[in-house]
């Protein structure tokens, strides 16, 4: 549940007893379903949002989304919403045998939760009329704004990611020293650039071994199953305390295969997917550096302009020439286009500043529950191992004794 009370930041209330002196929003993605049949086939998800904004007209909205709904949504607020870092959506599976799997299918459903609620509770995107129609309007409607797009929102999920690929591999010319176009020299920008780069680098390093860890976990519990299996099958053969021991000791392995599965999955879903989420989250912040990039260049074309034309109007003003009218007239446009090129530089400017607190800020939250519930689960997990070996240590010195 997301407070928007004025003065205070975002707080988080149960979604079961609002306040009715605060605004609030909450958005909860649920009950994915497979739709359609072969390559038609798709997930759809319900999406319910309950909320005292006066311009949801109404305290809940149940609608259903397909993953490309939710990816028209971060085009649209992307392409609006100049300086903020929008939040990204999972990436689009490309390999069929994949993206109707549970685990799939459930890590993209948490993802898209965590998307459409950070728009939720961002105080810049809350209030927006796309996210508004994204959360309201039915199918047909939503399916209507989808296909009547224009320009970069004509364009398909996959062209996009390219478009934003081709961005970020841009500013890394530029950062690289590949390229050099006018480009603003503050420190404040440069230390920007080389934190995000270098934060990328090393949560895409740490989302790598995260990846290793939970398939170390998932192979070691397949080994103990089948170790299990072996010895309890060797238990069988023998009469003795000692075929006893070993059916003991495969069924403790046994267990121990499903506690090393269970704390695989946790890994995935609570430290290596958050771990990911951040990664993406990095890739959004390159994307709109790089229209912080050419907002700048912009204001500098518009500059450098405004001089050649003034250099014109002093010929024309020399030679008395009739064209002095119409060039004056060029010369208040171009001024007026180079103000307003600088506004926007300035906005975004200012949002930059104001997002990358806010990022490090949920940053440092997420990222710390993160690490605490691997901790917390790697230490349950050497407990439950220690205390099932050592259960069995008496009946196994028994016998050798």
């Amino acid at each position: 549940m997301i407070n928007t009370e004025s003065g205070s930041g975002p707080l988080v209330q149960s979604p079961r007893s609002p306040s009715s002196q605060s605004q609030y929003i909450a958005v909860s993605v649920l009950d994915p379903a497979k739709m359609g049949n072969g390559v038609q086939a798709y997930i759809s998800y319900k999406v319910i949002t309950r909320t005292n904004f006066p311009e949801y007209d109404g305290p809940e909205k149940i609608v259903i989304r397909r993953y490309s709904d939710f990816v028209w949504l971060r085009d649209r607020l992307f392409e609006k919403y100049k300086g903020v870092f929008i939040p990204p959506v999972p990436e689009k599976s490309t390999v069929e045998k994949f993206r109707f799997s549970a685990e799939f299918i459930e890590m993209r459903r948490k993802a898209l939760d965590v998307f459409v609620n950070r728009v939720a509770s961002h105080q810049e995107l809350q209030h927006s009329e796309d996210l508004r129609i994204f959360l309201t309007v039915d199918e047909q409607t939503m399916e209507r704004a989808r296909s009547q797009e224009t320009g970069i929102f004509k364009k398909k999920p996959a062209d996009l990611m390219q478009i934003f690929k081709d961005v970020q591999s841009k500013v890394s010319d530029v950062v690289l020293g590949k390229e050099k176009p006018v480009e603003e020299s503050s420190p404040e920008y440069e230390k920007l650039k080389n934190y995000v780069f270098q934060l990328e680098d090393h949560l895409a390093e740490a989302q790598k071994h995260a990846y290793r860890l939970v398939k170390r976990h998932r192979e070691l519990g397949q080994s103990l199953s089948d170790f299990g299996k072996a010895v309890k099958l060797l238990g069988e053969c023998e009469g003795n305390a000692l075929g006893k021991a070993f059916s003991e000791l495969g069924a403790k392995s046994e267990i121990l295969s499903v506690h090393l599965q269970k704390e695989a999955q946790n890994l995935l879903m609570n430290f290596e997917e958050p771990l990911k989420d951040y990664v993406r989250s990095v890739q959004s912040i390159k994307a709109t550096i790089a229209e912080r990039a050419n907002a700048f260049r912009q204001h500098c074309e518009l500059a450098e302009a405004i001089k050649f034309k003034e250099i014109d109007m002093n010929k024309l003003r020399l030679t008395r020439s009739d064209k002095l009218y119409d060039a004056e007239h060029e010369y208040e446009e171009l001024k007026a286009e180079g103000a307003e090129a600088w506004r926007r530089f300035e906005k975004i400017v200012k949002l930059m500043n104001e997002e990358i607190v806010r990022f490090q800020e949920q940053k440092t939250v997420d990222l710390g529950v993160a690490f605490h519930e691997f901790a917390l689960g790697q230490a349950q997990l050497a407990n439950s191992i220690a205390s099932a070996w050592r259960s069995l240590l008496p009946k196994l010195e028994a016998c050798s004794s």
